[in-house]
């Protein structure tokens, strides 16, 4: 995990995923495709079916060459939503460590 960026979900999540777990995903994501150096903040839409979320697309984000928009998708891959269905939005937030 990328010690210098800590990321967090606004997203309240449920059983089916260890926080340790998803904490590795966000960095992991931030680190692949994301400036870990500032944070951003990103608004998914998904569909949430069978635990997990799907099809999502961005609503907002800053600028496509920041890479927070796809640093969300990939973190979104990994974001439970226990028995939640249907269309939801996904805020997610990268902020760095200070």
């Amino acid at each position: 995990m990328n010690a210098a960026f800590a990321a967090a979900a606004a997203l309240v999540l449920t059983a089916g995923a260890s926080a340790g777990s998803l904490a590795e995903q966000f960095a992991a994501c931030a680190s692949k495709y994301a400036n870990t150096k500032t944070g951003a903040s990103v608004m998914l839409e998904c569909n949430a079916a069978d635990g997990k979320l799907n099809d999502c697309k961005v609503l907002e984000a800053p600028s496509p060459a920041a890479g927070f928009d796809k640093a969300a998708m990939c973190v979104a891959e990994a974001l439970p939503v226990g028995s939640r269905t249907g269309s939801i939005k996904v805020p997610v937030k990268f902020t760095p460590n200070s």
